[in-house]
């Protein structure tokens, strides 16, 4: 199939699913990427042909290698890129961009506590990113997880703080680490600082666990979670720098993923 037959696969298959969307007349649509990418955020979880995941595994990979792939030894180290002189400067990097773009061993997604990714069409969080690339098998894998889980708790929601680990699917890292960071509501204090902490403790114990190597880290809770950037930085530093001390000589690498700009500087005038 040429690219547009698999958008148009695609697209017809999820609107086939549904009452809601028979109505949808995907030749009005000038960007049809959009309409696939809104179907499949939407999608509640559930199975669905093998012959639609081949179709949209094909389509997915196919656009992670046009967006190009960055591999570790493409990212600098904080001693390569500004001289640094911190004890893990030959471990740790600050690299600005999309993190779906990462083939490391793991990315942290900031998940809710419901963990099934985000619902809302093309949203611009993280979370919708991640399960956008990876596919509807993400959040498929999500829900059983979280349907264990309420085997023993009906109404189990995910702890802040807490962190899950997932296969990535088409994203080119080999595994997704989903962890629910704090809600900042009227006033910052020292149980959210924990809570935050918690979120980078809990993915670096689950990756030594699992003999994952390197670790890109988003900036969990910073942007619809309102924690503010620079102490939330601070924060993560300080969670990987105490983790590091003791465990450092199973990580190859622990990258800070930033995608502003002000993120980046917090980050470099930090490290």
């Amino acid at each position: 199939m040429k690219y547009d037959e698999k958008l148009d696969f695609l697209i017809n298959t999820l609107i086939s699913e549904s009452k809601q969307y028979q109505n949808i007349d995907i030749n009005k649509f000038e960007d049809k990427r959009v309409l696939l990418r809104s179907l499949m955020n939407a999608r509640l979880p559930k199975s669905i042909s093998k012959e639609f995941l081949d179709v949209q595994n094909d389509f997915l990979r196919d656009e992670v290698i046009n967006k190009g792939v960055v591999k570790l030894n493409d990212i600098k180290t904080i001693k390569e890129e500004f001289n640094s002189k911190n004890e893990f400067a030959s471990k740790i990097s600050i690299w600005q961009g999309d993190i779906t773009r990462l083939q490391v061993g793991a990315i942290v997604n900031a998940a809710n506590s419901q963990m099934l990714g985000c619902f809302i069409p093309c949203h611009k969080c993280i979370d919708n990113a991640i399960h956008s690339v990876a596919g509807v098998q993400l959040r498929e894998v999500c829900n059983e997880y979280m349907q264990q889980k309420r085997v023993y708790n009906g109404d189990y929601v995910e702890s802040t703080g807490s962190a899950m680990l997932t296969k990535a699917f088409n994203l080119p890292s080999e595994y997704v680490l989903h962890t629910v960071g704090p809600i900042v509501g009227n006033k910052l204090n020292d149980s959210l600082r924990q809570h935050l902490k918690n979120c980078y403790k809990s993915c670096l114990t689950l990756a030594l666990e699992k003999g994952i190597k390197s670790i890109a880290f988003c900036c969990i809770s910073t942007g619809e979670f309102r924690f503010p950037n620079e102490e939330a930085a601070k924060i993560a530093f300080e969670a990987v720098k105490g983790f590091m001390k003791q465990n450092g000589e199973n990580f190859d690498r622990i990258i800070f993923n930033v995608f502003k700009d002000v993120d980046y500087d917090i980050y470099k005038n930090l490290l």
